[in-house]
């Protein structure tokens, strides 16, 4: 009647995780590849991630709208044949949040080793 009360919970804790993650993701593409617009930065998370993680258009410009809110990212209109899109770029601010968030994601990533050994080969 209800639905299914694990994937309930699975969905909101994945949604959850890939918030954080997905935004530490958009950082570290734009400081690694410098300017992109939000179809290239799609583009790159399906690469990186093999398809395996690529966010909903909707989701990324939120995600965008929310970094650009905070000021880590900027975003400014260019003209690439003919045609006007919007490109971010990180900024100074962005890149001093993105050092601090590698030394947390390096600490979690050892925590998750640690509970989950070779169950998945991160050891």
């Amino acid at each position: 009647m209800f639905g299914d009360p694990k994937e309930k919970a699975l969905k909101k804790l994945r949604k959850e995780l890939r918030a954080g993650t997905y935004s530490f993701i958009i950082l570290s593409i734009l400081e690694d590849k410098g300017d992109m617009h939000g179809y290239a930065i799609r583009k790159e998370f399906e690469k990186l991630s093999d398809g395996k993680i690529v966010p909903s258009e909707g989701t990324l410009y939120d995600l965008l709208k929310s970094l650009e809110k905070y000021k880590l990212i900027e975003g400014f209109w260019a003209e690439v044949g003919g045609r006007a899109r919007k490109y971010y770029r990180i900024t100074p601010l962005g890149k001093k949040v993105l050092g601090e968030l590698r030394k947390e994601v390096e600490f979690v990533n050892r925590i998750m080793k640690k509970l989950m050994g070779d169950e998945f080969g991160w050891n």
